[in-house]
């Protein structure tokens, strides 16, 4: 799969763009796993063009991370406009324009999934900004508003004709925000279409190696996005390659390797930003992580955890759950319920 000149390999596995969650060590480390394309946190256009600076700090790139994917949102053509020429100063590989964010702070002011009500407004600033910049611009949107407005097999080829170089699908609409599952039949129906020469990334419900796979086996996507499931998880991007290439089986990463990448994280959030400022960024992945999950009467020992304040703290208490707690318990009962918990928690 190529997106202009990039060239991903078959069948990619991208790494989604989430707010608060894809900083640049997160990308860096979902990209050792296996990740064959990572996205920034969206970046607001009008904040960027106001310079504002926890806004322009999202666009630090290091060149490990590549190829790496700045994603812009906004809802008027001027501002989206000198917003991507001010993120093609920042050398990523691909400009991608978010359509696709349904929360009400961004949806509710016509922006992100918000446009999906405008489709003219939506065409007329991607075409200003495919105009206004020389790297491949991308979307990432949703099947329609809501059920009765589901315009995605249309949208796609109009997007096209405004000269993106892949489209990503997240198979729900607005309205179903994070809810229900995600139609990857109508994602099916956007890449079966003849007039479609694009890519087509296939995003929602890809929390397992196997979903994955029955992703580009029965739905034919050139791509797959995972966001969520990658979460307090990022060594999910090796089981997916791994379970993708069957002919060159990886090893899964041990308990004492995930650890280890969940204590890196902490370190990196720390270092990027303070210590407790870092560490309440950070309780988001040790919150979903499947290593704190489905271990019985854990429940004071997880509240503490998610309540350290110093980075010293949270480290003993990790080195008790991985040394002390883990190695109490059946390991093959307590690798089924945390495999079981991830399926259900991470959609």
């Amino acid at each position: 799969m190529k997106i202009g000149d990039i060239d991903l390999g078959e069948r990619p596995v991208m790494l989604a763009p989430m707010e608060d969650v894809t900083d640049a060590s997160f990308r860096l480390i979902c990209k050792e796993q296996g990740a064959d394309m990572v996205y920034t946190e969206f970046v607001s256009a009008d904040a960027l063009i106001r310079n504002i600076a926890a806004t322009t700090r999202k666009l630090n790139i290091n060149s490990a991370e590549r190829p790496v994917a700045i994603q812009i949102y906004g809802r008027d053509v001027d501002p989206m406009v000198e917003a991507a020429r001010i993120v093609e100063a920042a050398n990523p590989d691909i400009l991608d324009i978010n359509f696709g964010c349904p929360v009400k702070k961004v949806a509710g002011k016509g922006a992100g999934a918000g446009m999906l009500r405008d489709i003219p407004r939506m065409l007329e600033i991607t075409r200003a900004v495919v105009d206004a910049v020389r790297i491949p611009v991308t979307v990432k949107t949703r099947l329609g508003w809501d059920h009765n407005s589901k315009v995605i097999v249309e949208l796609a080829e109009q997007l096209q004709d405004c000269g993106i170089k892949a489209l990503t699908v997240h198979g729900r609409t607005r309205s179903q925000m994070y809810t229900g599952e995600a139609d990857w039949e109508m994602i099916a129906r956007v890449k079966e279409n003849p007039r479609l020469t694009i890519p087509v990334i296939g995003n929602g419900d890809i929390t397992t190696p196997q979903a994955a796979v029955e992703a580009f086996a029965r739905y034919g996507v050139d791509g797959v996005m995972v966001g969520r499931a990658s979460i307090g998880a990022p060594w999910i991007f090796r089981d997916i390659k791994a379970a993708l290439d069957d002919t060159a089986p990886q090893i899964p990463l041990s308990l004492a390797e995930k650890f280890g990448l969940l204590r890196r994280q902490i370190s990196e959030s720390i270092e990027r930003i303070d210590e407790y400022r870092g560490i309440l960024h950070i309780r988001r992945h040790l919150a979903v992580s499947p290593l704190l999950k489905g271990i019985p009467n854990f429940r004071d020992t997880r509240v503490a955890i998610l309540r350290a304040s110093t980075k010293d703290k949270l480290m003993d208490l990790l080195a008790h759950v991985q040394h002390d707690i883990i190695p109490s318990l059946d390991e093959r009962a307590l690798h089924n319920e945390i495999n079981n918990q991830n399926q259900i928690d991470l959609i």
